[in-house]
Parts: C-alpha cells; structure tokens; sequence
C-alpha cells in the first residue's frame, strides 16, 4: 500500500528567540525539517505534504531544497495539531493509501519505528507511536485496555490518576489518510486550550468501532526541540548516535566526541579520524583514509588511501584522488588533485586541476581571482611546484614541468619545461656589516636619548 507524510511545520518556535522558523534551525548542518524529511524516506512516501505557517515561504523554500516534488500547504492561523493536519487534505485529494503525520521539530523517529508503525497497520485502524518517559512531566498520556488504545489525554486535560501513566504520546500518528481526514473533521476543540487536537481522534476512532494501539519506541527518538537548550541537546545526541554507527562500520576515532559530524557525512571503512575534526556538509571519505587533527572538511571528496592534515581545510568541489596527501596549513577550494598529488605544506589550492604525482611546494598559491573573476590553474601530471610559487590564474603548466622557487608565473609552462620567473641574485660584499653597524648606532642613540 502507498503512503504519505504529513509533516507539520508551522509553529513559530516563541521559545527559540529567533526571527528564523523553529524548523529551520540546524542540527549537524541541516534544517530540523530535513532530518523529518530524511526519517519519513524509510517508508518510500508517494506523497509528503508540509504543512508551514510561520514566515512560511522560508519553510516552503527549505522544504523544496530537500525534495523538489514536496508538497507545502499552509496553516494561516496556529488552531492546534488537528487543525493543522486537516489543511493536508486537498494536496492529498485522490491518495489511497496510509499517511503519517511526523513533526518538523522532532528530527530523530528511525525508520525501524515507521516501519513497524506501518506493519501495525495491516491490523488495526490507528497505530500512535508511543513511549516510557523517565519524567512525563507534560506530555499526552496513552490510556491503553491491554493492546488496544482507549484514547490520548493532554497533560492539561488529565485527571491526578491519569497523570501517574508513564507510556506518553509522541505526536506521531498512522492510518488510512481518507479515515484519518475523517476523523480530524469530527474533532472540536472543547478543551483547556481552545485548539484542535489530533489527538482526539483516538477517541472518535474508537467510539465508531474502529481499532487503535501503540507501538513503542526508545524516548530518545521522539525528542522535540522547542528552546536554544533543546538545541543543543538534539545536536549532542545526533553526534553521539552518529559517531557510534560511523565506528561500528569500521571507522576509527581516538577521540570520538571531538569530531563533529554534518548530516550527511560518509566516511568509509578502516579509515581513520584524528581528533578535532570537523566536517562540514557534502563531505565523502573513501576507505582507508587519514584524516589528521584539526582539519576542516567541507563539500569535499576524499579517496581511497589519502591523508590530510593536521591543521588542513578542503572546501566546497576539492576533489582528491586516490594516495593524495595535504597537509599542514594547506588549503583546497574548488580543485581536483589527481591521484598521488602532494602539497604537504602552506599552500593555497583554489580552482585549480593538478595531474597526478605532481608535488606542490611549500608556500605555492593559484593566484585564482582579480578582483571580478575567478581563472583556473592547470597542472600537468609529474610536474614539480618549487616552494612559495605564485600561479597567477589562467595559467597552465604541462606535463613534468618545474618551477622554480619564488617564482611569479603568468605565462603558460610547457611540458618539461623549466621556469624562473624572479629577478636575479646580486651579493654586495660587506654591505651587510656596514648596514647592521648603522642600524646599531641609531638603537644606541635612540636608547641614550630616551634616557
């Protein structure tokens, strides 16, 4: 059977003190609504509507960043969870088959939970995804006869007795979409809070004859981030989980919680994280790779064999290939290093194509931007980069060629060629003493009068 996602996204976030919509704050990199987005992709929806409201075109723009094909419909005024689902209706016109509704600011249901949700649903009508709480505090209750589910109580509503429950509601719901819609068109909003809760349809589910029960998952999963505190917490969490998966597949850390993780990093097997590391989104690690301290990945692909760092930065489109080594202080922007490049040492690699096993020396710079444009640099394969060389781009050097040290390179190198582009050494004979004896006398004079 076909599913959909209801993905409700329209709060304003007041806790946040942001002017940014709640579901658009980032965890590893990525919107909260991403990760909501990225968790319902385990049940391979036909559909997914967003549901937004506040500052709305931002909410619709991220959500269309992530899945072009993303339906977004929007709640004009914030009159509860039933209420929400409900503006899904017509995008959802014509759709036979299960929906779920997930929540934009709780980034963390696995796709093991959505897929048991959905096998619990060949056997009842409503399947609510449910929890223990260590401290329920406010949460929605679950009142359960056996398996079957009675009904959800909010906090608000709940009496003494009720409140003693620990089996809490996550928010997250599966059925039918056309009884689901039905359902949500009966439920009012006679409550503590004068809004609609999707909740209620428990209820109304169950005094129709219909069947709902609850399938259970690990609190950590339904975290809901709704303050800066909560924040923080969530991108802790996803680190952790996301470290521990990273090294079970056979990637190792000496010091696991100091490498930070974007949402979408690969890193594959045997290969190896130093400590402080950091990776930004977009970021591919081949197996059998060394990712040295203090480096800063971003946008990046690394192959097979490779080594970088310490202290070095690739940013977005450095492309390396396989055994290719960068190391300190160097930095990769926009630039394929072929297979067996070496820059080991202070040099600024930016749009820029080098041939394999060409070695670049300390201190080298493609000089890529004038100011209006950015130019390419070209390196031929086996080609030799003296120390502190400035490439001034577009510049191509072919295959085997040489530069030599501190050299200015504005023309194009031909292959096997040499270059010098610096101007010649003259030695004046005793200059020196008589500069530094100048220089002497002027300290010893300042230092008098200054006395």
């Amino acid at each position: 059977m076909s599913t959909a996602l209801i993905i409700l996204a329209a709060g304003k976030g007041t806790r946040m003190e942001s002017d940014l919509p709640k579901v658009l704050h980032r965890i590893a990199h990525a919107p909260m609504l991403w990760h909501a987005m990225r968790a319902g992709l385990a049940v391979d929806p036909e559909e997914t509507v967003v549901v937004a409201g506040h500052e709305a075109a931002q909410v619709e723009a991220s959500a269309k960043d992530f899945d072009p094909q993303v339906k977004v419909v929007i709640q004009a005024e914030q009159l509860g969870t039933g209420h929400a689902v409900a503006q899904a209706k017509n995008a959802l016109q014509g759709f036979d088959g299960n929906a779920i509704v997930l929540y934009g600011d709780t980034p963390f249901i696995s796709e093991d939970t959505l897929l048991a949700m959905l096998a619990a649903r060949k056997t009842h009508d409503i399947v609510v995804l449910g929890f223990e709480a260590a401290d329920p505090g406010r949460y929605g209750r679950l009142l359960c006869s056996g398996e079957t589910l009675e009904r959800i109580v909010e906090f608000k509503d709940a009496t003494d007795e009720e409140r003693a429950i620990t089996l809490c509601n996550s928010g997250v719901i599966c059925a039918d979409s056309t009884v689901l819609f039905n359902l949500v068109d009966a439920v009012g909003n006679d409550n503590a809070s004068g809004e609609y809760y999707l909740t209620d349809i428990v209820a109304i589910a169950r005094a129709r004859g219909l069947s709902a029960t609850v399938v259970r998952c690990d609190e950590r999963e339904t975290l809901g981030v709704n303050s800066r505190a909560e924040l923080a917490v969530a991108e802790w969490l996803f680190q952790k989980n996301r470290r521990a998966e990273l090294m079970a597949d056979g990637v190792s850390m000496a010091a696991p919680d100091t490498v930070y993780l974007a949402w979408d990093t690969v890193i594959g097997r045997d290969s190896e994280i130093e400590p402080n590391v950091v990776f930004g989104p977009g970021v591919t690690v081949e197996n059998e790779v060394r990712i040295r301290a203090f480096s800063h990945l971003e946008g990046a692909h690394v192959s097979r064999g490779s080594i970088v760092g310490p202290f070095a930065r690739l940013r977005p489109g450095a492309e390396l290939g396989e055994n290719v080594h960068v190391g300190n202080f160097v930095e990769v922007k926009n630039a394929v290093l072929h297979e067996g490049v070496k820059a080991n040492h202070l040099t600024y690699l930016g749009d820029a194509d080098i041939g394999a096993r060409t070695n670049i020396g300390a201190g080298t710079i493609t000089c890529n931007y004038d100011g209006v444009f950015k130019h390419r640099t070209v390196i031929g394969a086996d080609a030799f980069i003296g120390s502190d060389t400035m490439l001034v781009a577009p510049v191509t050097l072919g295959d085997g060629a040489m530069t030599a040290s501190g050299s200015t390179i504005t023309e194009d190198v031909p292959a096997a060629a040499l270059a010098v582009a610096r101007a010649r050494q003259e030695n004046k004979p005793g200059l020196a003493k008589k500069l530094f004896d100048m220089l002497k006398a002027r300290k010893a004079k300042m230092v008098k009068g200054a006395s």
